[in-house]
């Protein structure tokens, strides 16, 4: 027997068969991302990345020996790519995580979803 605006949120043992996780409600489906935990962290190692691109600008500004700018350039661009490293591995534990819990087509979007971000990273 399934529900229909009796206000009874229960499924009967049929939906339970069909979508074992369906009842559950995770982190992810209020809207809790897998960085919150660490967000106060991540918006400080953005500002010092920021820090290093602003550093960047006075460089060049000052007219800063070339050679100096691109080892800044490549400081900064490593500092992304640690954040973005570390910003995945959440997304994976989280949401992917959260994704498998409820199985069905769901684990397969956010699996391509991950790959996709994985491929954009390897491009850089």
């Amino acid at each position: 027997m399934t529900t229909t605006g009796t206000g009874s949120n229960t499924p009967s043992s049929t939906d339970a068969a069909q979508a074992p996780s369906a009842g559950i409600v995770t982190d992810h489906d209020r809207g809790i991302h897998g960085y919150h935990q660490q967000k106060q962290e991540h918006l400080k190692r953005l500002r010092r990345i920021e820090g290093q691109i602003r550093g960047l600008q006075r460089m060049v500004d000052e007219d800063v020996y070339c050679i100096d700018i691109l080892t800044q350039v490549s400081a900064s661009t490593k500092a992304l790519q640690s954040f973005a490293l570390q910003l995945l591995e959440e997304h994976l534990r989280h949401c992917v995580a959260d994704a498998a819990v409820k199985g069905g087509d769901e684990i397969d979007a956010k699996v391509k979803e991950a790959t996709q971000a994985i491929a954009r990273m390897l491009r850089t």
